[in-house]
């Protein structure tokens, strides 16, 4: 996303954030305030969620936007991005 128009900002990673998590699955919900969106990771039945984040809905169209930018410079290099083809509709991203 272009950042052109804001503020150089120093950004702190803080330590309670070990690294990063794998996820296979996203639950989105929302109300008029907010959207929460709650990533878990499935294995062989059992899963744990590994992060949530909750957001004013204005905040999450950006992220949609940035996601969306950066699919396509990604596909613009490295292909067309296949979806994945999930046989148990209770496992995967779900909207």
């Amino acid at each position: 996303m272009d950042n052109k128009n804001q503020p150089n900002q120093e950004i702190k990673i803080v330590d309670n954030i070990a690294g990063a998590e794998y996820a296979n699955l996203m639950q989105i919900n929302h109300n008029k305030d907010e959207f929460m969106l709650m990533f878990a990771n499935i294995a062989g039945g059992n899963g744990k969620v590994v992060g949530k984040i909750i957001s004013t809905p204005g905040h999450t169209k950006k992220i949609l936007a940035a996601l969306t930018e950066n699919i396509k410079k990604y596909e613009d290099q490295f292909g067309e991005i296949k979806e994945v083809v999930v046989l148990d509709k209770e496992i995967g991203f779900k909207a």
